[in-house]
This record gives structure tokens, sequence and C-alpha cells, in this order.
């Protein structure tokens, strides 16, 4: 027996310096310097094709430039490092991002507008592969079936009714007017249990070679499904989306290629459905938890019912309905009536039983992250995604729209390897304070590279905690 003890011991300990091995690894390949250098590479990839007087500047600084605005979150980055650069002979365009020449901010429209957003995936491609290579996707985010979550949401990032490109959609109005736009479908990865989500490759809705009709969400998501759907199967996943996505041919195809799906589905547009919902009423299962929210008592009601039809037809797809609704439990004394607090509804291809219920709706309702933790962050927590930073005339706007996802994929994939980054991430307020103070220090003083940035930024705030806490003392 003491053996055996011991070699179990022995194992758990293996495991755990295994474990520790390729974390280590995983914060290296990942710090700040190496992904600098991999987008370096990447950015040598892009096509360039100038001709004549425009060859004299550097497109490799164009693209760097417009990126380190976005990370930054600075549009005046550049011309800060170029008045330090005038009075010190150094800056933090150098030392930070590898920049060598500045250019001005039409000169980098100009030099990117030719650039489709295609060649900067790659880089969404190497920083997924090393966050699964290394488990981290696998101790973080996988969910139910040990699938991994991707939801799937459309989000416009531009409007206007003067300034337009050849890649805008447009909405005609009554009285003649145009409005120009942009959209873009952003998958990510999510869990129930975690604020952090993982940027995958954007799916633009522009206008396709080919196609008479505009583009749209429903036919962006369908191309993401095709381009992506063969190596999604192979890490299982898992689909969530909104009503919009809750349509047969969707669903088909999600099934086509091997994948699940967890969706909502709202009575007014699936009639058939909740009529045969009705008409199996006595079918359907009930689970019911009570649960204390710190406040106050709460009961989560839980229905279900298989094999029910998507939509009218022979034809129509049998999925699983599932509902969840969510009540303030009763008083005694009546000050408590039992009001509704919540209600979803959910079809998925999962077979539903009473005791995977509450997984596969906790599952489908992490749907909303891709709005509240992802684009609304990008809208309104510092990274200004529907702010024009310059649209041109072909590909700039969906060009510095992926540079903007790529920026907030940079700063997630920080939190999780750099100690440093993390430790300043959870002492100060919000994201917004960050980005100002990244602002402010990188404008006013030079910092030979990151490490030496996130150090000064740390010993400021130790020093502003330990004048805090000697004033409260007194």
């Amino acid at each position: 027996m003491a053996k055996e003890k011991l070699k179990k011991m022995a194992h758990v300990s293996l495991a755990k310096s295994l474990e520790k091995q390729k974390e280590k690894r995983l914060h290296q390949i990942l710090s700040y310097y190496n992904l600098v250098k991999k987008l370096h590479e990447i950015i040598e990839t892009f096509p360039d094709n100038r001709i004549g007087k425009n060859l004299s500047k550097d497109f490799k600084d164009a693209a760097l430039g417009a990126f380190a605005l976005f990370f930054t979150q600075s549009p005046s980055f550049l011309e800060y490092q170029e008045t330090m650069q005038k009075m010190r002979g150094q800056n933090n365009a150098k030392s930070l991002f590898g920049i060598k020449e500045f250019l001005s901010p039409n000169h980098i429209r100009d030099l990117m507008d030719g650039v489709s957003p295609i060649h900067i995936f790659p880089m969404f491609a190497y920083i997924f592969n090393c966050l699964n290579k290394f488990g981290y996707l696998d101790e973080e985010f996988r969910s139910f079936r040990n699938n991994l979550l991707v939801p799937l949401d459309g989000t416009q990032y531009f409007s206007s009714p003067t300034i337009y490109c050849e890649n805008c959609n447009q909405k005609r109005h009554k009285n003649g007017r145009i409005t120009y736009f942009h959209t873009v479908v952003t998958p990510i990865i999510v869990h129930p249990d975690s604020n952090r989500v993982i940027a995958l490759t954007p799916e633009f809705i522009i206008p396709q070679d080919g196609e008479e009709k505009q583009d749209c969400e429903n036919a962006a998501a369908k191309r993401l499904l095709r381009n992506n759907g063969d190596w999604w199967k192979e890490l299982g996943v898992t689909i969530l989306g909104d009503d919009l996505y809750c349509k047969q041919p969707i669903c088909e195809l999600i099934k086509e290629k091997g994948l699940n799906f967890i969706l909502t589905c709202k009575p007014d547009s699936h009639k058939t459905l909740y009529e045969y919902v009705e008409y199996q009423s006595e079918d359907i299962q009930t689970v019911e938890v009570r649960r204390w929210t710190g406040k106050r008592y709460e009961i989560d009601t839980y229905r279900f019912l298989n094999g029910v039809p998507l939509r009218d037809g022979e034809d129509g797809l049998e999925v699983n309905w599932c509902e969840l609704i969510i009540r303030e439990e009763k008083s005694e004394n009546g000050k408590k009536n039992g009001k509704e607090i919540y209600k979803n509804v959910f079809v998925t291809d999962f077979k539903i039983t009473p005791k995977n219920v509450i997984d596969i709706i906790k599952d489908g309702r992490a749907r909303w992250k891709v709005e509240n933790e992802n684009n609304n962050v990008l809208k309104t927590k510092g990274y200004h995604l529907e702010h024009n930073f310059g649209h041109g005339k072909k590909n700039l706007a969906s060009l510095f729209a992926t540079f903007n996802i790529l920026a907030f994929l940079f700063h997630t994939v920080l939190d999780i390897v750099d100690e440093k980054y993390k430790i300043i991430r959870q002492t100060l307020p919000s994201r917004k304070t960050f980005f100002q103070d990244l602002r402010a220090l990188t404008r006013y003083i030079y910092f030979s590279g990151w490490d030496v940035l996130m150090d000064f930024m740390i010993k400021g705030l130790k020093e502003q905690l330990h004048r805090i806490s000697s004033a409260d003392t007194s």
C-alpha cells in the first residue's frame, strides 16, 4: 500500500511539474516582446502594390504605426513620439513597437487602404494555437460535453450619411436619404464562469463578388461556418447565437460541419415550434431549483421538451427545446409575490435530460458575453470601435477595425501571461484608467522596453497605495 501511495504521489508531482512547464512556456511564447515580433513577421507578408514616389516610405512602419494607435488607444501616439524623438533623441514608438520612421496619419491611411483584413488573420490564429497547444483553453474554457463555446453576433462599427467606400453597405430611407455603414460578425470563445473572452478572426459584412443581394449578418455567419467549421469540429465547438441564428439553414450548416448549437428561440419567429410545444405540453419535463443570491431566495424553473420541429413542413429540423424562468420566491407575509425576474428560451441539438438541462441553459446564456464582454468593451471601454479613425476607399475601415480587435486580443493575452500587467490591471479601477495612464506615461516619459514601463507603473501604484494606507492609519 505504501508503494502504491508513493507511486501516486510521484505521478501527481510529475503532472504538476509538467503543467508548470507548459504554463511557463506559454508565458514565454506569448510575452509582449514575442507578440510584437510575430506581428512584425505577419506585417512583412502584407501586399505592397505601391509604385513611384510612395516607395520611399517604409510600408511596415505604416502598419505598425496603425496598430500602435489601437494598442495604446492614443490617436496622437505617433505625433507625441515624434516630438519626444526631436527633444530627447529616443522614443517609445521604437522601443515598444519597433517603429523606425514616423509617417503622417494621411500617409498611413493611404498605404493601408489597399490591405485586406485577411492579412492580419494569421496573428489571431497564432495566438489561438498557442493558447490551445499549451492547454490554456482546456483548463479555462471547456464547457458542457467538453466543448468550447463560440457565440456569434453582428455589430455595427461605422455609420454616415456622407462618407462611404466601395465596401460599405447601404440603407435607403423613405425620404430618399442613404446611410452608409459597416458591420462585422465577431466570434469569440467564452465560458459562463469567466469574464475573459478570446477573440477569433472577424467576418466582415461587405458586398460579395458575384452576389446581387446586399450582404447581411446571416450570410456572413454562414461564410464564417464554412471557412472555420472543419477545424472547429476537431476542437469540439458549440455555436451560440440569438434568435437571428435560430433558422433552419444555419442550424443545418452547423450540423453539417459537425458542430453543436444552443440558440435563443423567440415565439414570434417560431410559431410552428411553439404550437408543437403547447400541443405536447403534457410531455414537458420540469426541474426546479431554489437558490440563495446573497440577498434573497429565487426559484429557477427549467422546462424542456425533446424532438420539436424547428419549422413547418416535413423537412423541419428536429431540435430540443428548453426554457428558464427565474422568479423571486413568494413570502408568507405577501410582501414578495413571486414576480418574474428573467425568462429565456433556447433550442439545441443536445438531447436534454433532467441532469443536463441546467448546464445546457447556462451555456446558452453565455451568449450575452459576445455583446457585454466583447462588442460593448470595444465600443465603450476604451477601444472606441465606432470612432472613424479613417475610412478610405477600399479596406481601411475594416482593416482598422481588425487592428482594434487584435489590440483587444493582445491585452487579453497579456492579462493571462504577464504577471506585471495583471497586477496593474487588477489594481487600477477600470480599463479606461489603464489607457489614460498608458497615454500619459508614454507621452512624457521614455521607456526602453515593455518591462520597464510595467515596472514603473507598478512602483507608482505601490507608492500610491502606501500613501493611502499611511493616511488611513494616521
